[in-house]
């Protein structure tokens, strides 16, 4: 069952109660969501078992202000590059003429000009994704829909062609709802991300705002990497990643609430001053642009750290460790059942 009001203009997309339940499992529970014109969007998280979309099956093709690159881009083999492009202008009987040159311009868009009379099987992964793109495009939406479009891409491949729809996507200032389970391909493209847990939004900001401040603990987890701290509350600024201070921290929540507390790795800093506590390093592990770096701390606690390969010291070495913002957030405490609560259970 789908129970949803969806809206689509010039003004982007406005989703109403949103709710899926497909055999009778919820997999997407009373989402709203609002997209503004010419945003790129993407929902992000354990968004459910395929089909928990929006239901157009009662719309006829031709009438659908949207068009959708699939997956596995749908591509007629029989047909050349430039016929496959063409497919849905023949679907929503475009003039020959206006349909000529809307691929022209389609094929011009995507670079793909001097592969019009190719079929899909001579050109290359990258090649097809942009020709199952220009098929889109070609449409001219109100709402382009984007599944997933770059997973059969290897790691290099993704990076360029998503740079690629991303620039085509600002030139043309089409809103539109992009699809992944790839966290970095989510926050490299969207001007905002929907964090989703259990069928529901759990969070909707930019890319940075939800790195920076996520607003719950699964978002702050779900997004980016994090340290754990174990140690129990006394009093507000009293958490320590073992004898290392988080002066940040603050207990926000019910009275007797505890608290979890989470640390980025690049707040996790190493200093060769004399502040901070001690540490030994134990692993140094290059990862490109940064090193990520491992230390023992006093008492057990084995935090992360990402700083400059140029700066990173060597395994063995003692640093003095320091902790920047921390992240906290509010637990409700076990409440202990009674011995009458026990008997009325029984």
């Amino acid at each position: 069952m789908t129970s949803t009001t969806v809206h689509t203009a010039t003004a982007g997309l406005v989703l109403s109660g949103l709710t899926k339940t497909p055999g009778g499992r919820t997999v997407v529970s009373g989402v709203d969501l609002r997209v503004e014109p010419a945003e790129m969007v993407c929902p992000l998280g354990p968004l459910g078992p395929s089909g928990c979309g929006t239901d157009y099956a009662g719309v006829p093709p031709e009438r659908r202000p949207t068009a959708m690159v699939f997956q596995s881009y749908a591509l007629r083999p029989h047909m050349t590059v430039r016929q496959n492009i063409g497919l849905g202008l023949k679907i929503h009987k475009v003039p020959r003429a206006e349909a000529d040159r809307r691929i022209t311009e389609a094929l011009e868009l995507v670079g793909l000009a001097h592969h019009a009379d190719s079929r899909p099987a001579r050109i290359s992964g990258g090649e097809q994704q942009r020709t199952a793109l220009a098929r889109a495009l070609a449409l001219r939406p109100q709402l382009l829909l984007l599944d997933e479009p770059l997973s059969n891409l290897d790691a290099k491949l993704r990076e360029r062609v998503r740079e690629e729809i991303r620039d085509i996507q600002q030139h043309l200032g089409i809103t539109t709802l992009f699809v992944t389970h790839d966290q970095d391909e989510a926050v490299s493209i969207a001007n905002r991300v929907a964090v989703m847990n259990a069928g529901r939004i759990e969070q909707y900001k930019s890319p940075d705002e939800l790195y920076r401040t996520p607003a719950t603990l699964f978002t702050a987890e779900f997004v980016g990497s994090l340290n754990r701290v174990d140690d129990a509350l006394a009093a507000p600024g009293a958490v320590r990643l073992g004898h290392v201070p988080l002066p940040r921290t603050e207990l926000t929540g019910p009275a007797g609430s505890g608290l979890t507390v989470r640390v980025r790795p690049e707040e996790v800093r190493l200093d060769g001053t004399s502040e901070g506590a001690s540490a030994r390093v134990e692993k140094v592990l290059p990862r490109g642009h940064f090193t990520e770096v491992v230390v023992e701390l006093e008492g057990g606690p084995r935090p992360r750290s990402y700083v400059s390969g140029a700066t990173a010291p060597a395994r063995g070495e003692v640093v003095r460790v320091t902790v920047g913002q921390a992240l906290s957030y509010a637990v409700a405490p076990v409440v202990e059942a009674t011995s009458e609560t026990d008997a009325e259970a029984a």
